[in-house]
């Protein structure tokens, strides 16, 4: 391989595992919500079915 070659392939290996990387360290400090805040009200919508029509 040239040096031009391994020089990209590296680069991409640092982009696609930094970026896993930082994605792992983003939620391990920042978790998904347990509570949200009061307000709003409830929808039922997800108890009925979605319309079905005849195409």
């Amino acid at each position: 391989m040239t040096p031009i070659a391994i020089t990209f392939l590296v680069l991409a290996i640092v982009v696609v595992w930094g970026g896993l990387i930082a994605s792992v360290v983003f939620l391990a400090r920042q978790p998904e919500r347990a509570e949200f805040p009061a307000g709003g009200t409830d929808d039922h919508r997800e108890d009925a079915g979605p319309v079905e029509r005849d195409t």
